[in-house]
């Protein structure tokens, strides 16, 4: 094996060249860790995704995703990029698949237009942090913040969610900092449940990222936890991200809830193929 099949696909929106770029790389199930890492950082796209043969029961396939510094267990974009790349490619059929990743075995829906709903693991929600530190992170101050103060949440991987105002997004920026979890810095508006969101990783060798799916799952169990969604029930909320780097993406989303704590979180999201190709398997490391 000299070469891997690959694609390049868009995710998170109805257009090519917008939303976030993905890598998804087949038949690498022989390639050692330092192997992938090597093709991310070749790829050198926010994230990078290798679809592999599951390990565990009731799995359809395994995904290892890496950004250029690191690897995730678990990612958005990744997941349903993947996911509607291997159906387009014949591998996989519409309707629900289970993906086996670092969080563990989730489901998938994939949708015959070229869309997929990813649910989120169990929703994790901590009290409300010191804001100093988030805020520094992305050279905003304490006039900046606005609502029910930060909070670190997720489904599968957290996020330090930092609720501003809507002028403040846009004069966000990234700020080397040694915090417990990357800052999303977001807007909320009631009214139309809708958050325009960005997500600084630096320490991933993200600089920002276009769009975050499981940064928007998580924001739905920070939306209720802190009161901002309906205590029970299904409620429907959308993340515009990516703005601001002219890669502007759409994530649709849902959040159940009971008892006012999340127990549920949905995103879904179209993908959009641009590129195709081969890429050089890299040498062994060691």
């Amino acid at each position: 094996m000299t070469s891997l099949a690959y694609e390049i696909v868009d995710v998170f929106t109805d257009r090519p060249f917008a939303g976030n770029p993905l890598a998804v790389v087949f038949g690498g199930e022989h390639l050692d860790t330092d192997q992938m890492r090597a093709l991310a950082r070749e790829f050198n796209l926010s994230e990078t995704a290798f679809v592999l043969p599951p390990t565990v029961e009731g799995a359809t396939y395994r995904l290892r995703i890496f950004t250029p510094a690191a690897e995730l267990p678990f990612a958005g974009h990744p997941s349903v990029g993947a996911a509607v790349t291997q159906y387009r490619r014949g591998l996989l059929p519409a309707g629900t698949v289970y993906q086996e990743c670092g969080a563990g075995v989730l489901p998938v829906q994939v949708h015959e237009d070229g869309r997929a709903t990813l649910t989120g693991g169990p929703p994790s929600l901590g009290p409300v942090v010191e804001a100093g530190p988030y805020l520094t992170a992305v050279g905003l101050t304490a006039e900046d913040l606005l609502g029910p103060g930060v909070r670190i949440a997720g489904c599968g991987i957290e996020f330090a969610y930092v609720p501003v105002r809507p002028t403040a997004v846009a004069r966000a920026v990234a700020h080397p900092a040694d915090l417990a979890a990357e800052p999303y810095v977001f807007a909320w508006d009631g009214t139309s449940r809708v958050a325009h969101a960005r997500l600084f990783a630096p320490g991933l060798g993200v600089p920002e990222d276009p769009a975050t799916g499981s940064a928007a799952l998580g924001l739905g169990v920070f939306l209720v936890g802190s009161g901002l969604l309906p205590p029970n029930g299904d409620s429907t909320y959308t993340v515009r991200q990516g703005i601001e780097i002219n890669r502007p993406s759409t994530l649709e989303c849902t959040v159940s809830a009971v008892d006012g704590a999340a127990v549920r979180t949905t995103v879904t999201g179209a993908v959009m193929p641009v590129a195709r190709g081969e890429i050089a398997v890299p040498p062994f490391v060691g």
